[in-house]
């Protein structure tokens, strides 16, 4: 069973998403809060509740255009955030009203 976003647990960590040149890529896009349970960290720890892919998809979604340009010289982002899009949908950053 797949874990969704309601299920969240565990102190909020940073998933670094996207890896380019074999290293964590450290722009703010990149780098994501996500709870300890859907990073698959600390007591989660290879329970399978990590969806990578997903990751991938909200960091290029949040990346500047241009950026994407610059990276896109080994495996073109903007071609995989497109094709990630049609799997996940339209993304839409999470607003909170305070």
């Amino acid at each position: 069973m797949r874990a969704s976003e309601g299920d969240c647990n565990g102190r909020i960590t940073k998933e670094h998403a996207i890896i380019h040149a074999g290293k964590q890529l450290q722009d703010e896009w990149a780098i994501l809060d996500i709870c300890a349970f859907h990073h698959g960290v600390d007591r989660f720890q290879d329970r399978g509740n990590l969806n990578k892919e997903k990751h991938i998809w909200i960091a290029l979604n949040r990346a500047p255009e241009a950026r994407l340009r610059e990276l896109s010289k080994g495996e073109d982002k903007i071609a995989l955030r497109d094709r990630l899009n049609v799997i996940y949908g339209n993304y839409a950053p999470l607003s909170i009203n305070y």
